[in-house]
């Protein structure tokens, strides 16, 4: 895939993360998809799983603005996005990804509590976290299916963050 081309499909994640749509993405929209993880899986944000969760979405946002915040304003521009993923996720998708484990991890363990404990997720409580970051629902419930590649029914960490920094840094389909 030439540069013009992945630069257009990275650009087109951006908007997963701009929870607000305000055209940045700054500490406020990882605290609100935290927020809205919570709300859908009756979690509460004082619980050990909810302070982990926006634990991991602070560190997640320090990571994207370590990696994308050019100008030190605290918020990333679209622009700051594509070329900070470009320049410096291209040749290690799995750097991008370990900035979010935390975030995921949690997000994860969340997910799983609505249907017991376990390795993972199912692909019902996977489709449900998805959509509340923002997929369409029919993508979702596809995007879920494709996250199980041993065809087990259960969506483990390891699967999801390898399709994370898929998703985020090379070629693939837009979801949104």
């Amino acid at each position: 895939m030439d540069s013009a081309e992945y630069e257009r499909k990275t650009a087109a994640r951006f908007a997963s993360f701009d929870q607000d749509g305000n055209g940045y993405i700054d500490r406020e929209d990882f605290s609100a998809a935290a927020a809205a993880i919570l709300a859908e899986f009756n979690t509460t944000a004082r619980c050990d799983k909810g302070q982990a969760l926006y634990s991991g979405a602070e560190a997640f946002w320090q990571g994207m603005a370590g990696i994308a915040d050019v100008d030190g304003d605290q918020r990333v521009s679209r622009d700051e996005f594509v070329t900070g993923a470009v320049k410096r996720l291209r040749d290690n998708p799995k750097r991008f990804a370990e900035i979010a484990r935390p975030f995921m991890h949690s997000a994860i363990e969340i997910a799983a509590g609505s249907d017991g404990d376990g390795p993972g997720v199912t692909l019902a409580a996977a489709t449900r976290l998805l959509r509340v970051l923002g997929a369409d629902p029919e993508v979702a419930e596809q995007v879920a299916a494709a996250l199980d590649v041993d065809g087990d029914g259960i969506i483990t960490e390891d699967e999801t963050m390898t399709a994370f920094a898929t998703y985020y840094t090379v070629d693939g389909p837009d979801a949104r």
